[in-house]
């Protein structure tokens, strides 16, 4: 067997199907699920999950694939199924930029199973798990080392444009103010800040030297949120 024919589609004709054989769709369903699972594995590497989002990742590129093989050459059959996918689209939540990338991904395996190319799809499945774990376990994308998210909370009488420079002076490499919220009817403000400390900084001096700048309202510090970030 030639390179051409391992990546060529398996099905009679990737343009147009009239008649699909029996062996051919389970052939091409049973990729699709073992890649699905395969695409689920991946996404559960170290990464936080629930069930109903794994099992959504492993089955869908056996129903992406029926889609296409249905749709595939009829215009008016894609038509209506990109109607019924907006739908689903709106009435779903947004996720967090990984789990749109891994439904993306599923879908990906999909459209190449559906159209036969089951080759493509396998070393697809192999190439992206490989480099999905390669950058879970190196530290490419993390916080710099000694980044925190600090909220501090101030009354609405005090200017806290300038109020903290000071502090953040002394005790922080750089700071960034990325929030601020009225909270408790507007009688406060919720502000959150990204700062690096300095090394060798005691974190309750630094809390306590706020504290006698905001009032001893609330204030947390802890480490920069990673899962929130959406596309």
């Amino acid at each position: 067997m030639t390179t051409d024919e391992i990546f060529s589609s398996v099905l009679t004709s990737a343009q147009g199907i009239t008649e699909l054989p029996v062996t051919d769709f389970l052939l091409c369903t049973a990729v699709s699920l073992v890649l699905g699972l395969a695409a689920a594995l991946i996404y559960m590497f170290r990464n936080s999950h629930n069930k109903g989002f794994v099992v959504t990742l492993a089955l869908l590129p056996a129903v992406v694939q029926l889609v296409i093989m249905l749709v595939n050459g009829n215009l008016g059959a894609g038509l209506a199924v990109m109607g019924a996918f907006a739908l689903v689209r709106f009435r779903s939540i947004p996720g967090s930029a990984k789990d749109i990338a891994a439904v993306f991904f599923s879908m990906a395996i999909g459209l190449a199973t559906g159209m036969g190319f089951l080759a493509i799809a396998v070393i697809f499945t192999l190439v992206i798990g490989a480099v999905t774990a390669l950058y879970q376990v190196v530290p490419f994308g993390e916080p710099q080392q000694g980044e925190h998210q600090l909220k501090v909370t101030i009354p609405e009488t005090l200017d806290y444009e300038d109020i903290f420079t000071p502090v953040f002076e002394h005790y922080t490499h750089k700071h960034e103010l990325t929030r601020v919220k009225t909270v408790n009817m507007g009688s406060l403000y919720k502000l959150t800040y990204t700062v690096s400390l300095k090394h060798g900084v005691e974190q309750k001096a630094f809390i306590d030297e706020l504290r006698t700048r905001n009032g001893n309202l609330e204030i947390a510090l802890g480490r920069p949120t990673t899962g929130s970030y959406e596309l």
